[in-house]
């Protein structure tokens, strides 16, 4: 009697255990890319973007895809997307995806800022006091850091206290980079 009782039950798993491999053929995928980075950048070459979309190219950054990550944040910045701006500006200046290029991170600055992005303001208003990528400009940039401590941007409020010092705002490992040297 016991063995018919594990015989049936195995049967019966038997056939649950088929029946729902056919629900899971005709039911679609199991595991579904709408929330992959490969999905989010087939979007964002669609020119589908959204706070999703363009957010995974910060992940996509992260793990080395300067590549995928440039398009995503390109796609994402051309809808006006401002901290995509902002990330391009920041690969650019840091060579990530391609050589150092000043005066293209200097031009993503200055595009966030003039969309009226705190934090590209803020960017914009440094590479002007610092001369790094644009001419330098100091008054116009302080105009800029103003315009970022205005909204709350609390490392512009810190520069401002500091009498517009930019090295009170820069870690010392990166002031190589800003020095002028003519």
């Amino acid at each position: 009697m016991k063995s018919i009782v594990v015989t049936t039950l195995l049967a019966a798993a038997l056939a649950a255990n088929a029946a729902q491999a056919e629900d899971a053929d005709s039911g679609g995928t199991l595991n579904p890319e709408e929330m992959s980075l490969n999905k989010s950048l087939a979007r964002a070459l669609e020119g589908d973007v959204d706070m999703v979309v363009c957010a995974q190219g910060y992940l996509m950054t992260k793990r080395g895809d300067h590549e995928a990550a440039r398009k995503v944040f390109q796609n994402c910045a051309d809808r006006g997307w401002t901290g995509t701006m902002t990330w391009m500006a920041y690969m650019d200046q840091n060579g990530l995806g391609q050589d150092e290029d000043p005066e293209a991170a200097a031009a993503w600055d200055r595009k966030a800022a003039e969309a009226g992005d705190p934090v590209g303001e803020f960017n914009y208003g440094l590479d002007l006091l610092r001369g790094y990528g644009v001419e330098q400009n100091p008054d116009l940039g302080r105009e800029f850091i103003d315009r970022s401590a205005e909204q709350g941007f609390e490392t512009a409020e810190e520069l401002r206290d500091s009498g517009y010092d930019w090295k009170s705002v820069t870690p010392d490992a990166d002031e190589w980079k800003f020095q002028r040297i003519y």
